[in-house]
């Protein structure tokens, strides 16, 4: 399944520190267009489906607090090739592993609080955004 779209969601740390123009701004200045967003905030037992793959991992439940502590803000985002040009935009999950002008680069502190989420193939962009949005909030 090949599509031309890919979620993304602003972690609370992202939120907090006051980063979501600064991180949209290079989003739309890749080329990426959002067919939908909303700042919203997930409750525990949203955490828990959104990231139920690593429920058996020691980092789950730091995981699903970090998650729940704030605001956050989701998001599709529309372009050709979108989840590989999208996972290039954020770098890596070690902020300090990731390359120069990478949204990670700039804006994480750790790899616990690593500023945004992207989706890692088309088949869970599809799935992610489906968990947030419905069908008549993508445009």
């Amino acid at each position: 399944m090949i599509t031309n779209r890919t979620f993304t969601m602003l972690k609370p740390d992202s939120v907090e520190k006051g980063n979501i123009g600064a991180i949209l701004e290079k989003i739309n200045a890749a080329g990426f267009r959002i067919v939908a967003m909303k700042l919203t905030h997930m409750t525990k037992r949203d955490a828990e489906a959104f990231y139920a793959i690593h429920n058996e991992r020691p980092f789950f439940d730091e995981l699903v607090e970090y998650m729940t502590r704030g605001p956050i803000v989701a998001a599709i985002l529309e372009k050709d090739n979108a989840v590989e040009d999208f996972r290039a935009l954020i770098g890596a999950t070690n902020p300090e592993e990731a390359a120069e002008g990478t949204i990670r680069k700039l804006y994480a502190a750790s790899i616990g609080e690593n500023a945004v989420h992207g989706s890692d193939s088309n088949e869970n962009a599809a799935i992610e955004g489906a968990f947030h949005f419905s069908g008549r909030e993508m445009f």
